[in-house]
């Protein structure tokens, strides 16, 4: 009789310090990537005053980094499959960081802009590859919890995003406050000592023997695995994506994060500006209520992560992208204050929640060998649409106001919310193996 194999011994391990480990990790590289995409945001509006920049030049200066970012998903996804999960994080963290933080030098729009497109290849970069790490290691019973947890880290960054701001715009300006994007680099030598690379990879690349030695000194197994292991060829992921097994799920990611990078950078980037043009509030005061509306997101990711396992990424996932769409079309008929916060909030809440079912869901739908690259094929189509927001943000908002604006967003959740219900498959507590079957 043949013994286990690999992936159902991961799948069987309890909970051990080392998946703790990697959870904390990856939910600080998740955490400080968001706070380096939303700084820009906080600060957008004292750099429009310093540099007198017109609403389409604030809106292109904002859209470049998703440029970047759509470069940096493809890219890195590729990479992750080709050269190791571990050596990725390694080149987008710093990336990220580096470029990110040398924003506080830029003397002008023109160079701000080329910075802005750098740091966002290592941005988007960044973003799948926690998700795509931790659910290779991190048994199903316990995977939405544990992915929906590091997705959940970005609100932490968003928060610091606001804070750092606010805390230093009105005493320093926004050049130094770039400079705590520099905060990240501690993260390289946590990933080159306490993280190793995938196991599944290491299989898939024919290091068998180096991933079971992986294996036995995280106490995950302690028994020999039966059978060869076989070098698969990685390549032509791109196009195995819309082979007839994938293609309805690559349609289903693509349409999710699409419209969840659209209304979430659309909006959070924006808030700080509509408030101050609504409602007649200075910036610092502008950003003390986004930070009120950004902590709402904490429990909208928590209540999400903790429904992953129980009800499904389904379930979820609809429900979700179907409130926020609702709360943004009461927004866009928001007239007084009172109601611009509240709807603001649900919007908050629901969005990061489906962020938190997504993130969980994508690397979920593919196998081992092209994990990296559909995921991160999602994500760049996602960065297509970020690039597009800030300035379509723009100019249907001060074309319009709030009306045109939050009605988009509306259909957009809509739209999101009906792909998953008529193509999406449920994954909850099926091996990563099994469900790419």
């Amino acid at each position: 009789m043949l013994g286990k194999t690999l992936a159902e011994y991961l799948d069987e391990a309890s909970l051990s310090r080392f998946h703790y480990v990697l959870l904390l990790i990856g939910c600080l590289i998740y955490g400080f990537t968001g706070m380096n995409v939303m700084l820009i945001g906080a600060a957008i509006p004292a750099i429009t005053r310093e540099w007198s920049l017109d609403a389409t030049t604030a809106g292109l200066l904002l859209s470049v980094g998703y440029v970047g970012m759509f470069i940096g998903a493809l890219t890195c996804g590729i990479l992750a499959d080709l050269i190791g999960r571990k050596r990725t994080l390694l080149l987008t963290i710093s990336t990220m960081t580096i470029f990110t933080g040398l924003c506080s030098i830029a003397p002008d729009a023109l160079s701000m802009s080329v910075i802005r497109f750098l740091a966002g290849i290592g941005l988007g970069g960044s973003l799948p590859q926690p998700g795509v790490y931790v659910s290779e290691y991190v048994p199903a019973r316990y995977r939405g919890r544990f992915i929906g947890l590091v997705e959940t880290a970005w609100v932490y960054g968003a928060l610091l995003a606001i804070l750092f701001p606010f805390a230093l715009i009105p005493t320093y300006g926004w050049r130094l406050t770039f400079l705590v994007a520099f905060i990240p680099l501690f993260l390289v030598p946590l990933v080159v000592f306490f993280v190793p690379e995938s196991s599944r990879y290491l299989e898939l690349r024919g290091r068998r023997d180096e991933a079971l030695k992986l294996l036995k000194s995280k106490k995950l197994i302690r028994t020999e695995l039966d059978g060869a292991s076989k070098r698969r060829e990685i390549g032509k992921a791109l196009r195995e994506i819309w082979s007839s097994t994938y293609q309805n799920r690559t349609v289903v990611l693509w349409i999710s994060w699409a419209v969840l990078v659209y209304t979430y950078h659309g909006i959070f980037l924006w808030l700080p500006t509509i408030y101050v043009k609504e409602l007649g509030l200075q910036i610092v005061t502008s950003l003390y209520w986004v930070l009120i509306i950004t902590l709402i997101q904490v429990p909208g990711y928590y209540s999400a992560t903790f429904l992953l396992d129980r009800v499904g990424r389904k379930p979820v996932l609809i429900t979700y992208l179907g409130i926020a769409g609702v709360g943004s079309y009461l927004l866009s008929f928001a007239k007084d204050a009172t109601s611009i916060f509240v709807w603001s909030g649900l919007i908050s809440f629901f969005n990061l929640g489906a962020w938190a079912a997504l993130y969980t869901y994508t690397p979920e739908l593919y196998p081992t060998r092209m994990r990296g690259t559909g995921a991160g094929a999602a994500a760049s189509v996602g960065r297509i649409a970020g690039i597009f927001a800030p300035t379509v943000t723009a100019f249907l908002y001060f074309g319009g106001g709030l009306p045109p604006t939050f009605t988009v967003f509306a259909l957009a959740h809509f739209i999101a919310a009906f792909s998953v219900a008529f193509l999406g498959i449920e994954t909850k507590s099926r091996i990563l193996e099994e469900i790419s079957k």
